[in-house]
C-alpha cells in the first residue's frame, strides 16, 4: 500500500522538527530536505504534490532570501505544486509575499501539528481536484478532435470534417471556401493526412503573398540562367509536392496568364520549368482555397471558368467561428493550455468574465483572431486566470444576425445556441450544464435529443 501514499516534501533544516513532522504525517510518504539543493533534487525525483517550506534555510537561516529562492525554483519547475510556507511571529509580510509568488498557504511557527495537518490535507485535496480537472479537460479536447487536430463540437464543422474524410482517398480536386482565419490550411493538411498520400510532402503556398512576377517561378520552378539571378535550376512548389499534396491558398489571386499554365498542368499532369524545354511528369494533388467570390470573378472575366471546374470538383464551404456555437470556448481553452505551457506556466485558465466574453464576441477575424487574443493575454496577464480585460474584449452582447418573426423557430434557435454554449462552458458535464441553464437533467436530456445535439 505504501506506493500509493501521497508524497509530501518537508523542507526544514531543524532536525528535531524534521523528525516531529515525519512522525506526524505517517499516512503520507514524507521526503525530508534541509537545503535548496536537496529540496530541488527531491522535487525532480519524487514530484511531490505538496511541499512545506521553512523560509529560513541555510546559508540564511535568520532571513528569507534562501527560502524565497527555493519557492521561486519550485514554481518554475513544477507550478502546480502546493507550497505551504512557514512564517515566524511578526513575519506575516513575508508570508503574504510568498503567496504573491505562488505559495498555496502559510503556517505560524512554533508549529501547531494539528493546524498544519489540516492545511496539508486541504492542499492535497485541491491538488487532486485540479489534476482531475486537467485530465477531464484533456479528455474533452480529445473527444472533440476531428481530422487529427481540428477541435470542434459544432455539427456544422463536424459535417465539413466528414466531407473531407470521404474525399481524402479519391483523386478529386478540392476547393475550400471560407472567410479569412477559418482554418483552411488546417483542413487542407487534415485532408492530406487522411489520404493515401500522407507519406508524401504537404506543401503550402499563399498565392496572394507572392508578387505576380515571382509566382510562376514559385509554382513551376526554373532552369539555370532562365533569368537574371537564376544561378541554378530550382524545383517549383508543384514538383516539391510530387507524391503528396499542394495547397494553394488564395487561388483567386493567380493572374490570368498563369491560370492557363496551371490548367495545362491539371489536364496533362506535366510541367515545364521557366527556361526549360522538357516536359516533367508530376503526380501532385491540388487542394485550393479562397475567401473570394470566384463565380463573380468568372462573370467579370478575371478567373477562368474551365480552371474553376478543374479545381472545384468538390467544394467545401467552411463556417465562420460565429456560426459554430460553443467552439470559441473549446478552442480558447486549447490555445490557453498550449501557450501557457510554452510562455507562462503560472496561467491556469479563464476567469468567468472571460468565458462569457468569448461566448458573446462575434469573432470577425475567426479562429486566427481568437488564437492571437489568447496568446497575447497569456503573455501579458499577471494573474493565474485570464480575464476579459486581458483579452481586450468589450462587454458587448453582440449584434443580432437578423430579426426572426416566427416565435417557434426563434425559440428553437435560441435553445440550440444556449445549450451548445453551456455544454462547451461546462466541458460536456450534463449536471453542470443543467445548472447553468437552470433546468433539470431530464429536461436537458430531452432537449438534447429533441434538437439532435448529442453529437
Amino acid at each position: 500500500m505504501a506506493q500509493h501514499r501521497q508524497k509530501l516534501l518537508v523542507v526544514e533544516d531543524d532536525e528535531g522538527l524534521q523528525a516531529q513532522l515525519k512522525w506526524a504525517y505517517e499516512d503520507f510518504d514524507v521526503v525530508i530536505a534541509g537545503d535548496r539543493e536537496s529540496a530541488l533534487a527531491a522535487l525532480r525525483s519524487d514530484e511531490p504534490a505538496v511541499v512545506t517550506l521553512d523560509l529560513g534555510l541555510p546559508p540564511d537561516p535568520d532571513g528569507t532570501s534562501e527560502g524565497f529562492a527555493v519557492l521561486d525554483a519550485i514554481m518554475a519547475l513544477k507550478p502546480d505544486t502546493k507550497v505551504i510556507v512557514a512564517s515566524g511571529h511578526g513575519a506575516r509580510e513575508s508570508a503574504l509575499t510568498a503567496i504573491e509568488r505562488g505559495a498555496y498557504d502559510f503556517y505560524q511557527k512554533p508549529v501547531d501539528i494539528d493546524a498544519l495537518g489540516l492545511i496539508v490535507r486541504r492542499a492535497f485535496a485541491l491538488y487532486e481536484i485540479e489534476a482531475e480537472n486537467r485530465r477531464l479537460a484533456a479528455k474533452v479536447g480529445e473527444d472533440k478532435t476531428v481530422l487529427g487536430s481540428l477541435i470542434t463540437a459544432a455539427p456544422e464543422m463536424a459535417k465539413v470534417a466528414r466531407t473531407i474524410e470521404r474525399v481524402a482517398n479519391t483523386k478529386v480536386s478540392v476547393m475550400l471556401l471560407g472567410a479569412s482565419g477559418t482554418g483552411k490550411e488546417l483542413l487542407a493538411r487534415g485532408l492530406h493526412d487522411a489520404s493515401d498520400r500522407r507519406s508524401g510532402a504537404f506543401v503550402a503556398l499563399n498565392c496572394a503573398a507572392i508578387p505576380e512576377t515571382l509566382l510562376e517561378a514559385e509554382l513551376f520552378g526554373h532552369e539555370k540562367g532562365a533569368f537574371t539571378g537564376a544561378v541554378k535550376s530550382t524545383e517549383g512548389k508543384i514538383e516539391q509536392a510530387h507524391g503528396g499534396t499542394l495547397f494553394l491558398d488564395e487561388v483567386g489571386d493567380i493572374p490570368l496568364a498563369l491560370q492557363v499554365k496551371l490548367l495545362r498542368f491539371l489536364q496533362e499532369r506535366t510541367i515545364e520549368r521557366i527556361g526549360g524545354r522538357t516536359a516533367i511528369p508530376v503526380d501532385t494533388r491540388i487542394v485550393c482555397a479562397t475567401h473570394q467570390d470566384l463565380e463573380a470573378m468568372i462573370a467579370s472575366g478575371t478567373f477562368r471558368e474551365d480552371l474553376f471546374y478543374r479545381l472545384a470538383e468538390i467544394v467545401v464551404r467552411i463556417p465562420t467561428l460565429a456560426e459554430r456555437p460553443g467552439d470559441a470556448v473549446l478552442l480558447a481553452k486549447a490555445f490557453l493550455q498550449r501557450f501557457a505551457a510554452e510562455m507562462n506556466p503560472s496561467v491556469k485558465g479563464f476567469a468567468p468574465d472571460a468565458l462569457a466574453a468569448i461566448d458573446g464576441w462575434g469573432w470577425p477575424g475567426n479562429v486566427r483572431e481568437l488564437e492571437n487574443r489568447v496568446k497575447r493575454a497569456v503573455i501579458m496577464t499577471d494573474s493565474k486566470l485570464v480575464g476579459a480585460e486581458d483579452l481586450d474584449l468589450a462587454p458587448e452582447a453582440g449584434d443580432e444576425a437578423a430579426e426572426v418573426l416566427n416565435l417557434k423557430s426563434a425559440r428553437e434557435r435560441s435553445d440550440r445556441t444556449m445549450i451548445r454554449h453551456a455544454l462547451a462552458r461546462s466541458e460536456g458535464n450534463i449536471s453542470s450544464t443543467a445548472k447553468l441553464l437552470g433546468i433539470s437533467r431530464p429536461t436537458l436530456y430531452d432537449l438534447i435529443k429533441q434538437y439532435d445535439l448529442s453529437t
